[in-house]
């Protein structure tokens, strides 16, 4: 699976982005007809301090499938959005099925 990284306006260091590509490469497990990824990083600007936005969208056969979540830091930004990702491609490899 082909794993495309962007952060906007800043410089992901490399932790984050390993941090980000094992992630994503664990939602393969559930759905091996995963084409790619896209994640996006973006700092919000906002007084609050939960101000860092990850997307992800993973390119499956027929659709694509998406999460955002905006938390204190990428990391937790990232699994939230890992987790609900899982969710969406156990629907849809079981949507695929029928």
């Amino acid at each position: 699976m082909n794993v495309t990284i962007q952060s906007i306006k800043f410089d992901a260091d490399k932790k984050l982005v390993d941090f980000i590509e094992k992630k994503v490469e664990k939602v393969e497990k559930f759905f091996d007809g995963i084409v790619g990824a896209e994640v996006f990083l973006r700092v919000e600007n906002t007084q609050d301090p939960e101000n860092k936005k990850a997307e992800i969208r993973l390119a499956i056969p027929g659709n694509d499938l998406f999460a955002e979540r905006t938390c204190k830091t990428f990391e937790e930004a990232v699994d939230q959005c890992i987790e609900a990702l899982k969710r969406q491609v156990v629907k849809a490899k079981e949507k695929m099925r029928t």
